[in-house]
């Protein structure tokens, strides 16, 4: 008996990975977050199948269910959202599971932030302009954000930001990003990504929070900051360059 953790994607029920989807299928217990993993993934489970919405359930009813299938000699599809490594609240249930002796392993997703650079046509590092990305959220309501991972801090790197879970604390990201980044940098808003109601609000620091209100949006949105979603002006990367050589691709004599 396995318990698989396993990354649904962002929304959009062909983004699964083929062995997340495989498991889903094979697996007698599902248990999904409804509010984030879309119905036509969690239908492809068996004929019989026990599927369950965890969105309801607290640590200890969701283990509950675990500790009971794994008495059963049950595999367990558990199913989050995008990628379970990030902000998936896997590693208390994986601490949980490896108290209690139960076997399991996990199945990546795609994240939410590369599925709305893909949908924005984008690439977030730019040669010359920004080679990193970070990701990050800021605290509201869920937990404190430890000492050197304040938003002020991580803008010192003007790295491409995807701010999770802030939408609601919009106006403290503008407030303290913009001394770093510039009024005009851009921002995206990136909600429900390839939901079929997939909405991107585009505007700068100086403008996004006057935008995002016209739309009412307070959940499932991403905030995307930095110069790598604008026109920024960059030069071609050294990858394909007709001087550049490397193992495949070897210098050619004269």
């Amino acid at each position: 008996m396995t318990v698989h953790f396993i990354g649904a994607g962002p929304g959009a029920p062909d983004l699964i990975t083929v062995r997340g989807l495989n498991l889903i299928r094979r697996c007698p217990v599902v248990l999904y977050a409804g509010s984030l993993v879309p119905h036509e993934i969690v239908a492809e489970a068996q004929a019989g199948a026990r599927v369950l919405d965890t969105a309801p359930m607290n640590l200890q009813e969701i283990l509950a269910e675990i500790e009971a299938a794994h008495a059963r000699g049950q595999d367990v599809a558990r199913v989050h959202s995008g990628d379970p490594s990030l902000y998936g609240a896997i590693a208390e249930q994986i601490r949980a599971l490896e108290q209690r002796g139960i076997p399991y392993d996990v199945t990546p997703g795609v994240p939410a932030f590369a599925a709305a650079a893909a949908a924005l046509r984008t690439e977030l590092t730019l040669p010359d302009v920004v080679q990193s990305v970070i990701l990050t959220r800021t605290a509201m309501r869920a937990s404190a954000m430890p000492p050197g991972e304040e938003l002020t801090t991580l803008a010192q790197s003007r790295a491409t930001l995807a701010i999770h879970l802030s939408i609601n604390n919009l106006a403290n990201v503008v407030r303290e990003l913009t001394p770093v980044y510039g009024a005009d940098c851009p921002v995206v808003i990136a909600y429900r990504v390839s939901w079929p109601d997939e909405t991107f609000i585009r505007g700068t620091l100086a403008d996004i929070r006057a935008k995002a209100k016209e739309t009412g949006i307070t959940r499932t949105a991403l905030i995307l900051v930095g110069r790598a979603l604008g026109p920024a002006a960059f030069t071609d990367s050294r990858l394909y360059a007709a001087d550049h050589t490397h193992v495949l691709r070897p210098g050619k004599a004269e």
